[in-house]
């Protein structure tokens, strides 16, 4: 039996890592996350199946209960929440793992007679899963707009509470290791955890959300990989390592797409606030308006079309009628493409997301060091619901929080349109110098009435 384990272990880190490897395109996407789905289902008919294992109706109580709970959320969440689900099921791994570790240090009468390394990946377990979940559910609220999105801080308490609160919890981890095997101390490192989690994540600000999400993420397999290590698990060993890799991996990425480095948005972001169309002396800006049947006029005889998606664009539920009119152009010998941002919207990969959902041809969906190089000869560049990823101060303004960031070169192109509701800013809080430039119009109103109504003047000409 136990190399008939060994060897189903074996089947279902193969799966998963073939899984992970479709998940590069998404075309491959869905067959990736099935393939990979039947691999953790191997895996834990594999765990079930190891001697001693008992409280079957409980495992089967647990199974029922996260299939109600999981499996219509899943297929009920609209994509412009996407963002709010995978921080809150990410939370609940994470959540998960510290209640295991909670359980191992009970049935081990606080780890007596364990060997150390237990005590200790256990431990290390408890603290990154209870952190991992706390700090999930506050990136929820942020996202959900049940917290506020500005940064909420301590001021220069901030950085000293977060270092007391760290250590009370290593301390107590060691007070642990040490024989201490009052349950007390458990519970006591467990909410420290997660205060730390809790007051990690609140100065964080909207414009650093996709990198907390990621590096969350990466926390909580680390954690689960941790509790592996404890319960001699190789699934959550393999499984919690690919995740904690990969996660790292895409946090580091996501972070300097940003141009700011992870110790700077922990130690706390910026974003959440709310611009005028001002400059500096506080004068009102003048911009430019232009309407659907213009816009349209404009691409339907230029050579080149490049859309910039945003989370306006998600918001707006627009990604449908966007395709639609691309195939119009397409169909009028129009060259058109699509900025793909890092960090546009609201996660990682979340406009790739909307547009493949859209079934947008995975070759138009350019990247941002790809596409950069072609704006120049780019005669329209629309932009929808895209802010912070396209302004031009990162590059002229020293003065910006965003100075430095890698940003979409769509002021290089012969003329700019940009759809928006208002003149707000976007997740950094400041205003975009996109809007008053003078290759820009606006195109005010709802980003998928506004595209419905440029592809009917479409059909028109």
């Amino acid at each position: 039996m136990t190399t008939f384990i060994a060897v189903l272990y074996i089947i279902s880190f193969a799966l998963f890592i073939y899984g992970l490897m479709g998940l590069t395109g998404p075309r491959t996407a869905v067959r990736g996350n099935w393939i990979a789905a039947v691999g953790m289902a191997i895996a834990v008919i594999a765990t079930l199946l190891t001697p001693g294992m008992s409280n079957w109706l409980l495992i089967a109580l647990g199974v029922a209960i996260g299939v109600v709970v999981g499996v219509p959320s899943a297929r009920k969440v609209k994509m412009t929440a996407m963002p709010q689900m995978v921080a809150l099921f990410n939370g609940v791994g994470g959540g998960a793992v510290a209640l295991i570790a909670w359980v191992e240090f009970r049935t081990t009468e606080g780890y007596a007679h364990e060997p150390a390394y237990v005590a200790i990946a256990s431990l290390f377990a408890a603290i990154v899963g209870s952190v991992s979940f706390w700090g999930s559910n506050i990136a929820f609220g942020k996202l959900q707009e049940l917290i506020s999105g500005r940064p909420i801080t301590l001021g220069k308490l901030q950085q000293p509470v977060n270092a007391l609160v760290l250590i009370a919890a290593i301390v107590l981890a060691v007070v642990i290791a040490s024989g201490g095997d009052a349950e007390l101390l458990m519970i006591g490192l467990l909410v420290a955890a997660g205060v730390l989690g809790v007051v990690v994540v609140l100065p964080i600000g909207g414009a650093d959300m996709p990198v907390v999400i990621s590096l969350l993420n990466a926390l909580t397999g680390l954690s689960a990989a941790a509790m592996g290590l404890a319960l001699d698990n190789t699934a959550l060993i393999v499984a919690g390592m690919i995740v904690g890799a990969s996660g790292s991996i895409l946090t580091n990425l996501m972070a300097k797409a940003m141009n700011r480095s992870i110790p700077a948005i922990v130690a706390g972001g910026f974003g959440g606030g709310t611009a005028v169309a001002s400059g500096g002396s506080g004068e009102v800006r003048p911009v430019r308006s232009t309407s659907a049947s213009d816009t349209a006029i404009q691409m339907a005889y230029a050579n080149k079309v490049v859309v910039v998606p945003g989370y306006g664009m998600a918001v707006a539920q627009a990604q449908h009628v966007v395709r639609e009119m691309a195939k119009l152009l397409e169909a009028k010998g129009i060259t058109v493409a699509y900025a793909i941002h890092p960090v546009a919207g609201r996660m990682p990969g979340h406009m790739n997301v909307l547009l493949a959902e859209a079934d947008v041809p995975y070759e138009q969906l350019k990247e941002m060091d790809e596409i950069n190089s072609e704006f120049a000869q780019t005669d329209v560049a629309l932009v929808i619901g895209a802010n912070d990823v396209t302004n031009p101060a990162a590059e002229t303004d020293p003065g910006s929080p965003i100075y430095g960031m890698p940003i979409l070169k769509v002021n290089h192109s012969r003329s700019v349109i940009v759809l928006k509701r208002g003149m707000s800013s976007g997740f950094a809080g400041i205003d975009n110098e996109l809007f008053y430039d003078a290759k820009t119009s606006m195109l005010f109103g709802d980003a998928k009435s506004s595209v419905g109504e440029i592809v009917e003047e479409l059909k028109a000409l």
